[in-house]
């Protein structure tokens, strides 16, 4: 007889980046769910307007201001979580599309900082808790880019290959223990902010990214995949997700219209 999917019933997911886009729909997602969802980000604005939000729609959260590159208040914000079942790292970004001739190294240095150094500390303050709870999962959210290499994007590529070697090194160091390591990929999402930070506000550039794209995916659809696989049944692990749009056979072959 198969194992009856993973009940959310008093269940806790910790949800990093959750002030917009892919992190804010993922603890939405999950509120609807069943599970009590703890918020972190850096802008306490938009963090309790995502909170407002969920309970409106009935949902449990809580949520802290938060930089996750900051090890000490990640020490402390770890302290106030009392039980932690789910780890989703989602906070991350991407800065610049120059050539490696021509990049920062400031903007490659602060992708490290934030989509692998950030995933690290929080998994390393929140461990004890997912361990504890006889039944943890540690989700990181990379990118097709973790795997396959564009121009314009070493930096980029480079800082989510790192989260996914984080990724699947844990999973090996954690066999035989009560936790779940899961990686979602996606490919082409259109938000608010990934491409407008990328091309330092520049909308233009921007919105050129998405152009003519029938169908990008949208936060939405990589949250669905998100509680997807954290709601398997215990012994089911998800090593890695990829999620494109239908229109995005690979990195560089993309359908567009006119």
């Amino acid at each position: 007889m198969a194992s009856p999917v993973h009940a959310p019933q008093s269940r806790t997911a910790v949800v990093t980046g959750g002030s917009s886009g892919i992190g804010a729909a993922t603890a939405r997602e999950l509120a609807r769910a069943g599970f009590t969802v703890v918020l972190a980000a850096r802008r306490a604005d938009r963090l309790k307007a995502v909170a407002e939000e969920i309970r409106a729609e009935g949902g449990t959260v809580r949520a802290y201001p938060l930089d996750v590159t900051d090890r000490e208040a990640v020490a402390a914000f770890a302290e106030q979580v009392e039980v932690c079942d789910v780890l989703v790292n989602v906070a991350g970004g991407a800065y610049g599309v120059e050539e490696v001739a021509e990049a920062d190294p400031g903007d490659w240095g602060r992708m490290y900082e934030v989509n692998v150094l950030g995933a690290l500390k929080m998994t390393q303050a929140l461990l004890p808790k997912l361990l504890a709870s006889g039944d943890g999962t540690v989700v990181v959210l990379t990118s097709t880019a973790s795997f396959t290499c564009y121009e314009g994007g070493g930096g980029y590529s480079a800082a989510k290959h790192g989260a996914h070697v984080l990724a699947e090194t844990l999973r090996l160091e954690s066999c035989g223990q009560p936790l779940r390591v899961i990686e979602i990929a996606p490919g082409m999402v259109q938000t608010d902010e990934f491409s407008l930070n990328r091309y330092r506000g520049d909308t233009t550039k921007a919105d050129a990214v998405y152009a003519g794209v029938p169908g990008p995916l949208v936060a939405e659809d990589v949250a669905d995949a998100v509680a997807w696989a954290v709601t398997r049944p215990s012994h089911v692990n998800v090593d890695l997700m990829v999620v494109r749009p239908r229109a995005q056979a690979a990195q560089h072959k993309v359908h567009r219209v006119p």
